[in-house]
């Protein structure tokens, strides 16, 4: 495999190390957490937790298997070269 798919994987694995970090810190936690910030705290009575927890929860399990591939893409691609012994 060419040397810029290994960069390109490194790229995105930084990117969503950031993004990972920045959506697990947005979580409410047992005292309400930054979520609340931005209006993840107003949630009504009945549903049990609001439509932006919901979203945030979603989002970060999009961001965590993307930064899953990536890890995975790096093992696999230097698992390939060092077998050719390029």
């Amino acid at each position: 495999m060419p040397i810029w798919f290994a960069y390109t994987l490194i790229v995105l694995l930084v990117i969503t190390s950031v993004l990972l970090t920045m959506l697990i810190l947005l979580h409410r936690g047992k005292g309400g957490g930054l979520s609340s910030m931005f209006g993840g705290g107003v949630s009504s009575s009945l549903a049990g937790s609001s439509v932006a927890e919901k979203n945030l929860d979603r989002y970060t399990v999009l961001v965590g298997l993307v930064w899953f591939a990536c890890i995975v893409g790096l093992g696999l691609w230097l698992r390939l070269q060092v077998g050719t012994g390029s």
